[in-house]
């Protein structure tokens, strides 16, 4: 296994939900928006920052989980190796216990409570809370202040 992908499913309007890692606020951008090479980066429509990552804690917890899986999965394959070769010898080895898998639940799009803001600088949409609408909310996509009532 090179690589595992993990989907992150959009709601029904093709919005995924993203997290600020500075203010810790949730949004949506639109799928191909959020997967689209010409968007180098995206801010916050609350705090207006730039971010490394927007992953929401949820996939985050998620990746982790099935990663331990996996590491799990092969060194108990390895061990079950190792006794069964020893089966017989002078010295053997037992493997006991059972496999502590965590749970990998699947990611739901949650917060239904966003409201989509047309940004005319990219002429480009976003689903953010009421309450940033209206004090003025950042175009996730350049940075610039946007106030939808105006």
């Amino acid at each position: 296994m090179d690589y595992i992908e993990i989907s992150v499913p959009a709601d029904n309007d093709g919005y995924v939900l993203l997290q600020c890692p500075n203010c810790g606020d949730y949004f949506k951008i639109r799928t191909e928006d959020y997967e689209d090479d010409g968007v180098f980066s995206i801010f916050c429509p609350s705090c207006g920052l730039s971010g490394d990552s927007f992953i929401t804690e949820d996939v985050i917890e998620l990746a982790r989980n099935i990663a331990e899986n996996y590491v799990s999965d092969i060194i108990s394959k390895q061990l079950k190796d190792l006794e069964r070769k020893t089966k017989n010898s002078m010295i053997s080895f037992k493997v006991k216990g059972t496999s502590n898998r965590k749970n990998e639940n699947p990611i739901y799009s949650t917060i239904d409570s966003l409201n989509i803001v047309n940004f005319p600088c990219c002429k480009k949409s976003a689903k953010v809370k009421p309450i940033i609408i209206m004090s003025g909310s950042y175009c996730p996509f350049c940075g610039v202040k946007h106030y939808e009532y105006e």
